[in-house]
């Protein structure tokens, strides 16, 4: 049995939990999200407590137990306290802007890029070289963050680029003649 699957999750006063054959919903103060199940896996609710089981011994069940318990566990931090990821431009004349549903950056190319925020996601731009991604879904804030830093890649030479705030770049030498 997976050992991830092992640990119980326990469960805030403020969070609902519900669960079907099919799905379970993870209700908070900052919101709820659904996250389909498959038949491999059960789920026990006790009262502040979550354990997640595989129902048979095949290789497969073992690892979705482990897999839906790490997700689940991500839904109870999601829908109490959210997540952020800060992303930092480094470059001449890079800026960021985040409007009501429209991120506009402006990144050295020949024209400006409009990225538009998807729902359950909050964009911040405290000033104009540092962008905050906020959300209740671990998965989606990492996916629209990995979005916007694939517009301009940290290059190696000179660092210039949008890099994650806690990322080193290993800077290159340049060439001696």
């Amino acid at each position: 049995m997976s050992r991830v699957s092992n640990n119980p999750i326990s469960v805030p006063a403020n969070v609902q939990i519900e669960s079907t054959p099919n799905e379970i919903t993870v209700k908070g103060p900052l919101g709820s999200l659904i996250q389909k199940s498959t038949g491999d896996v059960s789920f026990e609710l006790n009262e502040m407590i979550v354990k997640v089981n595989a129902t048979n011994s095949t290789k497969h069940a073992n690892s979705m137990s482990g897999t839906l318990r790490a997700i689940l566990a991500n839904m109870i931090t999601g829908v109490t306290s959210g997540f952020e990821k800060k992303l930092l431009l480094v470059g001449v004349g890079y800026r960021a802007q985040a409007g009501s549903d429209k991120l506009n950056l402006t990144l050295g190319y020949s024209h400006p890029i409009e990225y538009k925020i998807p729902d359950g996601i909050k964009i911040e731009t405290p000033s104009q070289t540092e962008i905050v991604i906020k959300g209740i879904d671990k998965q989606k804030v990492g996916q629209v963050s990995a979005e916007i830093r694939s517009f301009r890649l940290p290059e190696p030479y000179k660092g210039k680029g949008i890099r994650y705030s806690d990322e080193v770049i290993q800077l290159k030498e340049t060439k001696k003649k």
